[in-house]
């Protein structure tokens, strides 16, 4: 993608998920982060605004953040699906993607393309919330913007009591892989309102570097 882009954030229940849609201001096509419930809500937000989307982007493999997949792709058949490669067998296992035991049981079809380098998003791995979550940097806007899933929050950090879950590995990844970028850089949460990365860093205090 080039160009300003564009960041819409959808509420998805029933987590409150945010799955966002991110365009340049000069295309009518766009990416899909982390399609969470009501598949159908995310492609009347698509068409609605004319776009076509190009990719889905997923940052970690559980059910709130890739329950929509399925719907998008019976929608538009050729868009690729995009994870980490350590959280890929998640998309296809509903008890690794958490879907069984909250009852639901759901599955998405498997990813065309697995993540541990860069592309124009960079690619991050950030784990401690699920083995294989990764953060996408967007360069390219000023100020830069995250889209973090669910590692970092405003006030607060991702879960850590889930299988594979590790809270010094996840605060380690956010000092080491986002505290790092410059203090205005945007960070777009799977859950709750966007923030900063100078805010957290002050203020977090799961995380947080102010003594």
């Amino acid at each position: 993608m080039s160009g300003p882009p564009r960041v819409e954030i959808l509420v998805t229940q029933p987590f409150q998920q945010n799955t966002l849609l991110v365009a340049p201001a000069d295309s009518d096509r766009c990416i899909v982060l982390d399609p969470g419930f009501g598949p159908q809500k995310i492609i009347a937000a698509i068409e609605k605004r004319g776009w076509t989307p190009e990719a889905i982007l997923l940052t970690h493999g559980h059910i709130d953040h890739i329950a929509g997949v399925e719907g998008l792709r019976e929608r538009w058949p050729e868009i690729p699906i995009l994870i980490g490669t350590g959280d890929a067998p998640m998309l296809t296992d509903a008890k690794l993607n958490l879907s069984a035991p909250y009852g639901m049981a759901l599955v998405s079809p498997p990813a065309d393309r697995l993540l541990s380098d860069h592309m124009e998003f960079e690619v991050r791995l950030s784990p401690g919330h699920s083995p294989g979550h990764i953060v996408y940097v967007y360069h390219a806007a000023e100020p830069k913007f995250v889209l973090g899933g669910d590692v970092l929050f405003q006030g607060s950090i991702g879960r850590t009591d889930f299988p594979a879950g590790s809270q010094q590995v996840l605060v380690d990844g956010i000092r080491k892989k986002l505290f790092t970028l410059p203090d205005a850089t945007v960070v777009f949460p799977g859950h709750g309102d966007p923030t900063t990365v100078g805010e957290e860093r002050e203020t977090n205090p799961y995380c947080g570097l102010r003594e």
